[in-house]
């Protein structure tokens, strides 16, 4: 059995290992930086401790599991440039240290390395990896383009919200261990109880990072805080907030909602709502009711249970980050 750190040394060396044309410059050099700037790699390692868990070898998981962690950095780039952030794991993203054109091409060669890496599993399991990766790719872009569609509607509910961040988030990571699991040999009703448990445990995930946006603190987290509130971004808080301010604090959330620029005096005024509202706790219940849904689905599984156990300590871990 692998350790989480024996498996993100892994995940870390393979990455640094990856070599890129040298030219142009321009399209590769944002591609490596961006891939070095770290971070807990849990897209790759569930990949990996997927595979293990269904008994299979881990060095025929490394290529697709680098390959799904690319696709995860493509997405982060052309994200950081239509949420206009400033910065990534706490450095400056690809947009504004070379510049929106140069971010947009590095992001799709990226997603073209991708599915280079992932065509490199067994020819046995090639479509079927494909077919989840392919499902995967589409529902990430459908999810990205609901988000965007939620800044022209006045009024979006927790269900649609939820159903965007499965999109946006989830499947990626319950595709990963789905990947992961086909690669291992699991039975395909084996790898869609795994495909599952990711699904649940990317959403209770996207709410730890909505909670963190308003809550965290910048040097830990590694993102501007309170972006989200910035930008009127429709999270999870805000349209609970929503839904639950009346009179005073419904005028003055409004009121703040008519300011678009960055400004902390915005920021400290809707977190005070929030606070006044239960706001943060209503959100730390909902993110707790999936990760208890998620480890249900992981309790169905039948696999070596001191495996199993793994798996579930590096998903609570996920969801217990510094703020």
């Amino acid at each position: 059995m692998y350790s989480i750190s024996n498996l993100q040394e892994l995940i870390n060396g393979a990455i640094a290992e990856k070599k890129y044309p040298e030219v142009p410059s321009e399209l590769y050099e944002p591609i490596s930086y961006l891939m070095s700037l770290g971070g807990k790699r849990m897209r790759p390692v569930m990949l990996l401790m997927a595979c293990d868990l269904f008994e299979g070898s881990i060095l025929k998981a490394v290529e697709p599991a680098i390959g799904v962690e690319l696709f995860h950095n493509f997405t982060l780039a052309h994200d950081d440039i239509m949420d206009k952030a400033p910065l990534r794991r706490g450095k400056p993203t690809v947009h504004e240290k070379w510049n929106e054109n140069i971010a947009i091409l590095a992001g799709d060669t990226m997603l073209v390395e991708a599915f280079r890496q992932m065509m490199l599993v067994d020819d046995s399991i090639l479509r079927s990896v494909l077919d989840v990766f392919n499902d995967v790719a589409e529902g990430v872009c459908q999810g990205q383009q609901i988000d965007m569609n939620f800044e022209q509607i006045a009024e979006v509910s927790v269900d649609d919200y939820l159903n965007m961040i499965r999109l946006k988030t989830a499947v990626l990571l319950g595709g990963s261990l789905k990947i992961g699991a086909l690669i291992g040999g699991a039975k395909s009703e084996q790898a869609e109880l795994i495909y599952q448990f990711g699904k649940a445990l990317g959403i209770a995930f996207q709410l730890q990072d909505d909670i963190l946006d308003v809550y965290g603190d910048t040097a830990k987290f590694g993102k501007q805080i309170g972006g989200d509130i910035t930008s009127n971004k429709k999270t999870f808080l805000l349209i609970k907030a929503l839904e639950t301010a009346e009179g005073l604090d419904k005028e003055e959330l409004n009121h703040w909602l008519g300011i678009r620029q960055d400004d902390v005096a915005k920021v400290n005024f809707i977190t005070s709502i929030y606070n006044r509202l239960g706001i943060r706790q209503l959100a730390e219940m909902e993110m707790n009711n999936y990760a208890e849904k998620a480890l249900r689905y992981l309790s169905e599984l039948s696999v070596d249970p001191t495996k199993k156990q793994a798996l579930r300590v590096f998903a609570e871990e996920l969801l217990i980050r510094e703020n």
